[in-house]
C-alpha cells in the first residue's frame, strides 16, 4: 500500500467519519489505492488514524454503499473494480431538493441585455415609483406568448406582473378571500408554498382527496357545503410532488362544482417546461380561473418575475392587491423581462434548458428506474416510492448522511395528514454530471440495501 496511505484527520473540521471517508475517495482518485487494493482492517485502521473502530466501520459502510469500495465476508473491504467515480472539484453535499437550473444560454443573455438596458434606460425609469402602465411592454409580450387555445383569450388588460410566482398566489388570495374564516382547499399531498400562503392570509386550509385523475369533485362540493370554502389551489398539469395530471374530464367536473359554489380555481403552472396541452380552468371557468406561472423554473429565478393571468373582471381587483401591499414591479425589472420575452433566442434558449433537464431526468432513470419511479422529461423533479423497509424520514436522513440532500414526502402533506413512503428528487442542472450521477449511484445502493431498525 501506498505510504500516502492512511491520510490524516489532524483539523478536518467536519465529522470524523465523513472526512476519513473523503480521505479513502482522494486516495483513489490519486491513485495512491488502485483497484482491488484491500484496506486495512477496521481496527488496524482506527489505530493508525487515531479514532475509533466505529468511525472507520461508518466510513467503509457509507463508500460501501456508494460503490466506491466493497466488503467480502472473511477476506476484508476492497476498492471496488468499477468504482463511483470521483473529483476533487465536487462538492460533498448534492442537493437534489430544489430543482437547479441547468444553463442554456440564458446567463449570457441576461448578462448582454442588462448592460444594454443599463446604457439605455432613460432617468424617469430609474426615478419614479411603478405604476401599472409601466409594465405594460412584458404584459403585451406575456399575453402573447401564452397559449390562447389552453388558457382562453388573454389581453395585457388581464396580466398582472407579480414578485414571483409565491407572490402572486398570495396576492390572489388577497384579493378574493374575505370574511373572519375564509377557507381554502388543497390536495392532501401538494406544493407547501400553497399552506404557506393560506398562513399569510389567515385562510383556513382542508385537503381535499385525489384519484389517478385528479381532486375528487365531490369532496370539494362537500367542503363548499358545509365550510363555505372559496378557492381551490391546484397545479393541473403536473402536481407538485407527485407528478400526477389532471385529466380532462376531470377538470370540467371540478369546474361545475366550481362554478355552481362560486369557487375560484387557482392553477400554478410553475413547474411545466413545455406548452400546455390541455384546456385550463381559465379557459374552462373564464369567470372564476385564475392562471399563475413565473420566469423562475425555465429561465431564472433570480429576477423574481411572477405573472397572473386573471379571470374575467379579475385583474382590477388583483392588480390593486398587488399595488396596496408593494406599490408594484420596480420599473427596470418589468423593462428587463419585457427585453428578455421578445429576444429572438429565447426560443432556443429554453429549448436548450428543457433538453438538459430532459437529459438528467433520463439519467435519473437509468440508474433508479427498477423502482417505482414517477417522471416526466419536461418535469425537473422525479416522484420516488420507497421499497419495502424504508421510510421517507429514515430513508432521507440516510442519504444526507451520504451527501445527497432530497425532500420528503412529509413536507409535501398536511400537518394532520399521512404522507406515503416516497421522496421527491430535484433535477440539479448545476453540478457536473458525474457528481449528479454519484449522487444516484449513492441512493440506488441505498434502495438496494433498505435498513429496517427497530428500538426499545
Amino acid at each position: 500500500m501506498d505510504t500516502m496511505w492512511p491520510p490524516t484527520l489532524a483539523g478536518a473540521g467536519r465529522a470524523k467519519y465523513k472526512a476519513l471517508a473523503e480521505g479513502i475517495r482522494g486516495a483513489i482518485r490519486d491513485g495512491h489505492l488502485g483497484e482491488g487494493a484491500k484496506l486495512p482492517p477496521v481496527r488496524d485502521l482506527a489505530f493508525k488514524v487515531g479514532v475509533t473502530p466505529g468511525t472507520v466501520a461508518r466510513a467503509y459502510s457509507i463508500l460501501t454503499d456508494e460503490g466506491v469500495l466493497t466488503a467480502e465476508v472473511g477476506r476484508g473491504t476492497f476498492v471496488a473494480s468499477h468504482a463511483a467515480p470521483v473529483a476533487e472539484d465536487w462538492p460533498e453535499i448534492v442537493s437534489l431538493r430544489s430543482p437547479s437550473l441547468p444553463d442554456g444560454g440564458q446567463v449570457a443573455l441576461l448578462r448582454e441585455l442588462m448592460r444594454k438596458q443599463a446604457e439605455d434606460m432613460p432617468l424617469d425609469h430609474l426615478m419614479s415609483y411603478p405604476l401599472r402602465c409601466h409594465d405594460l411592454p412584458l404584459r403585451e409580450a406575456l399575453a402573447a406568448r401564452l397559449s390562447q387555445e389552453a388558457l382562453g383569450p388573454i389581453a395585457p388588460e388581464d396580466m398582472v406582473i407579480t414578485h414571483g410566482g409565491q407572490n402572486g398566489l398570495v396576492s390572489i388570495m388577497q384579493a378574493v378571500l374575505g370574511g373572519p374564516d375564509p377557507v381554502v382547499l388543497v390536495e392532501r399531498l401538494a406544493y407547501p408554498g400553497f399552506r404557506r400562503a393560506a398562513e399569510l392570509t389567515r385562510a383556513r386550509v382542508i385537503g381535499i382527496d385525489t384519484d389517478d385523475e385528479g381532486p375528487l369533485p365531490d369532496q370539494i362540493e362537500a367542503a363548499a357545503r358545509d365550510h363555505g370554502a372559496r378557492m381551490l389551489l391546484t397545479s393541473a398539469d403536473v402536481n407538485n410532488p407527485t407528478l400526477r395530471r389532471t385529466s380532462a374530464r376531470r377538470r370540467l367536473e371540478i369546474a361545475e362544482v366550481a362554478r355552481r359554489h362560486g369557487i375560484h380555481v387557482v392553477d400554478d403552472d410553475c413547474y411545466t417546461l413545455r406548452q400546455l396541452e390541455e384546456e385550463g380552468y381559465r379557459a374552462i371557468l373564464p369567470e372564476l380561473g385564475w392562471y399563475l406561472s413565473s420566469f423562475s423554473k425555465v429561465l431564472t429565478p433570480a429576477l423574481r418575475l411572477g405573472y397572473v393571468a386573471a379571470p374575467e373582471g379579475g385583474a382590477k381587483a388583483l392588480a390593486r392587491a398587488a399595488a396596496f401591499s408593494h406599490f408594484g414591479i420596480a420599473r427596470p425589472l418589468a423593462d428587463l423581462g419585457a427585453r428578455v420575452l421578445t429576444d429572438p433566442r429565447l426560443p432556443g434558449i429554453r429549448a436548450a434548458v428543457q433538453a438538459k433537464y430532459a437529459h438528467r431526468v433520463r439519467l435519473a432513470v437509468n440508474h433508479l428506474g427498477a423502482y417505482d419511479l414517477s417522471w416526466s422529461e419536461d418535469v425537473p423533479f422525479l416522484w420516488l416510492r420507497l421499497p419495502y423497509g424504508w421510510r421517507s424520514s429514515s430513508f432521507v436522513r440516510a442519504a444526507q448522511d451520504r451527501g445527497v440532500i432530497l425532500k420528503s414526502s412529509e413536507g409535501f402533506a398536511l400537518r394532520d395528514g399521512r404522507a406515503p413512503h416516497a421522496v421527491r428528487l430535484a433535477v440539479n442542472g448545476q453540478v457536473a454530471q458525474g457528481c449528479y450521477e454519484a449522487a444516484l449511484v449513492k441512493l440506488r445502493a441505498l434502495l438496494d440495501n433498505p435498513v429496517e431498525e427497530m428500538t426499545v
